[in-house]
């Protein structure tokens, strides 16, 4: 008796992918762009909380010189999904590892997205010296790198506010580049050095003493005009030089294994960031990346999009080797297994397809791992039109020359297709009235569940997705797999993750196995086979 039911699943549904962007800036973008290219399935999110901003636009960028930052990303954007990358506005919240190898991450929409490798782009971000008036002109008046803001900002009076008597004398002569007008407001740090006078009285560089109380104007209305001493003295100026402590904010590190370490140049701290451990940005935790500002914060645009480029090109290769092996461990088991004899299955449809599909009305049908194609032959026989794939070779010409005798090969394209490897070409464009998937485990490694989560997507509204599976190890001599694990139908509605609001779970049970002609099957011991059987149909 077939059973319907509602079966509560979170309330939105995984998205899957081979690649999460963590960040959308030009770092993420630019890691994006080059996965997409590499026709790999992308999706970044992106908080929309860029570090430059407030910055008038990009400078230092070929081609692009001086686009504004929104405009870089909305172009940078355009072009990721013009290859077919994909966006979600939110946060990361939590990442875990999962027992396929690849990562579950929850978003803060409560949204749950699965990929194989994660590419972080976090970025940085700035802590501004807390002054009355200084946050309100960041990015204007307030920078903090001449190669970025220099040119605009040339030939005028610069002032530099020291916190660090080395930062602020490296910063007072950098800047004295682009003007002959620089002041160093002592301000609260430490006293320079007689070299560092020496330096500043050589280039003109001028040194105010006394602790800054506030930027003027103090509410960020209009241009910077100066700064207001503890005195009450004002020192005139129209751009003031700062720097900043750089801050890594992406919590769900710690969910990886991953640390911040302290930025420290010459000594001097200038904040945190994600070490990596080679310059293609891997991390110490095995299929994930980093890129951008949050492994270098003094990288401009350019530099970080050019790391997240070679972060990108390294995740690719990854997933290729992946890929290979599994590809070469699958074929050669799979061809070995079909070269064993004339023919390794009975010929017969599985029961488990002719009961639960005796009731459907003929549409179109994806056989997934058909081997000889006793399914596929069965649907075509009662007007299905069939997609039947499978790894061997030597399964699918057998199948394809048995349904040419049983005469519905017009009814079935075969294909050959690596389900491990090559989703994409398992899943042509369409959706289909059913998706079969009868007892597909593999002794080689095998991404079942990311399979069988690609197959839901192929449903179509009003579709069946169909999955049986052993319920027990099945007792045949020569072909010993005690490793295998077979999950339970709640294992397998739980690998799904269905959205419960698009999906009714019409079966879920384990059962004793049947023949077609409804008697029990049992093994050479006498012990009755035992098979889990997932019938879930689309509503939404």
């Amino acid at each position: 008796m077939t059973t319907t039911h509602r079966h509560q699943q979170p309330p939105h549904p995984t998205r899957h992918h081979d690649v999460l962007v963590v960040g959308g800036g030009a770092a993420g973008l630019g890691g994006a762009l080059t996965l997409a290219r590499a026709r790999r399935s992308v999706l970044v999110v992106d908080a929309g909380r860029p570090r430059n901003a407030p910055a008038a636009g990009v400078h230092g960028l070929l081609g692009r010189e001086g686009v504004s930052p929104a405009e870089l990303v909305a172009a940078g954007r355009a072009e990721v999904a013009s290859y077919g990358g994909e966006f979600h506005d939110g946060e990361v919240r939590s990442v875990v590892r999962e027992a396929d190898g690849g990562f579950r991450a929850e978003l803060s929409d409560g949204t749950a997205v699965h990929a194989r490798r994660l590419l972080l782009a976090t970025g940085t971000t700035d802590l501004l010296p807390e002054l009355p008036g200084l946050a309100a002109h960041w990015g204007r008046g307030v920078l903090h790198c001449p190669y970025c803001h220099g040119w605009e900002v040339r030939d005028r009076r610069i002032a530099v506010l020291a916190g660090h008597p080395a930062v602020a004398a490296h910063q007072a002569l950098l800047w004295r580049q682009w003007t002959a007008e620089v002041t160093v407001l002592a301000h609260t740090a430490e006293p320079f050095t007689e070299q560092q006078l020496h330096e500043f009285a050589a280039r003109g560089v001028t040194v105010v003493a006394g602790e800054v109380a506030a930027v003027l104007p103090e509410d960020g209305a209009g241009a910077l005009t100066g700064v207001r001493l503890a005195d009450g003295t004002e020192v005139a100026c129209e751009a003031l030089a700062v720097s900043t402590e750089l801050a890594v904010d992406a919590p769900f590190l710690a969910d990886l294994g991953l640390t911040t370490t302290e930025l420290v140049r010459e000594g001097v701290r200038f904040g945190t960031h994600l070490a990596t451990t080679d310059p293609t940005g891997a991390t110490g935790v095995p299929g994930v990346w980093a890129a951008g500002n949050l492994t270098d914060p003094l990288a401009q645009v350019a530099v970080a999009t050019a790391d997240a480029l070679r972060a990108a090109a390294a995740i690719n290769a990854d997933l290729i080797a992946e890929e290979t092996r599994l590809a070469v461990e699958a074929v050669a088991f799979w061809e070995r297994r079909y070269g064993e004899s004339e023919q390794i299955w009975s010929g017969r449809p599985n029961a488990s397809l002719t009961v639960e599909a005796a009731d459907l009305a003929p549409g179109s049908a994806l056989d997934l791992g058909c081997g000889e194609g006793g399914d596929a032959i069965w649907l075509a026989g009662r007007g299905w039109r069939v997609t039947a794939v499978d790894l061997s070779r030597v399964a699918l010409e057998r199948a394809a020359a048995r349904a040419a005798v049983e005469g519905v090969a017009d009814r079935i394209d075969w294909r050959r297709v690596d389900l491990a490897v090559d989703l994409e070409n398992a899943f042509p464009l369409g959706s289909y009235d059913l998706v079969s998937a009868q007892f597909l485990h593999s002794p080689a490694e095998f991404p079942r569940e990311r399979v069988l989560r690609r197959a839901a997507e192929a449903v179509a509204p009003g579709g069946t997705l169909l999955i049986t599976s052993h319920a027990v190890h099945p007792a045949r001599p020569g072909h010993p797999h005690p490793e295998m694990h077979f999950p339970t139908p709640a294992e397998t509605l739980a690998a799904l993750r269905l959205d419960p609001g698009a999906w009714t779970v019409e079966r879920a049970e384990e059962h004793p196995r049947h023949d077609h002609a409804g008697h029990p099957v049992a093994d050479p011991d006498a012990r009755p086979h035992r098979d889990s059987t997932v019938r879930v149909r689309r509503t939404a």
